[in-house]
């Protein structure tokens, strides 16, 4: 379940990270390209390999754990590329936004090591 929502999500942020990318290269304006690069990177790319391999392995994808794991990755693939947003078009301001952003991933991604790692090969 948890893997099918992380692949749902992840496909939605890479369009958004995409659509985000041509806008910035019709403008010739790539202040926000680092919230980009996340965006893509961590919400769309990390997102999904982690669903995918909860699809693939269903005893990891339907423990308490990954659902925990999962969603901890989507506020934090969400909250990251904000982050960076609103730290460039604001100065610095808001440099605690990307840095919480930053713990939550290393935290969901830590969970993922831990999921990984207790689940039995089949």
């Amino acid at each position: 379940m948890i893997g099918s929502v992380m692949m749902r999500v992840s496909v939605v942020l890479l369009l958004i990270g995409m659509v985000a990318g041509m806008a910035m290269g019709i403008q010739q304006n790539f202040t926000l390209a680092p919230a980009h690069a996340h965006l893509n990177l961590v919400g769309g790319v990390l997102l999904f390999l982690f669903g995918l391999y909860y699809r693939l392995v269903p005893a990891a994808g339907n423990s308490t754990l990954a659902r925990i794991q999962g969603s901890l990755h989507i506020l934090g693939g969400l909250v990251l590329p904000a982050g960076i947003a609103l730290t460039l078009l604001n100065n610095g301001a808001y440099f605690a936004a990307p840095a919480i952003g930053s713990a939550i991933v290393v935290v969901a991604t830590l969970l993922f090591a831990v999921v990984l790692f207790r689940t039995e090969r089949t």
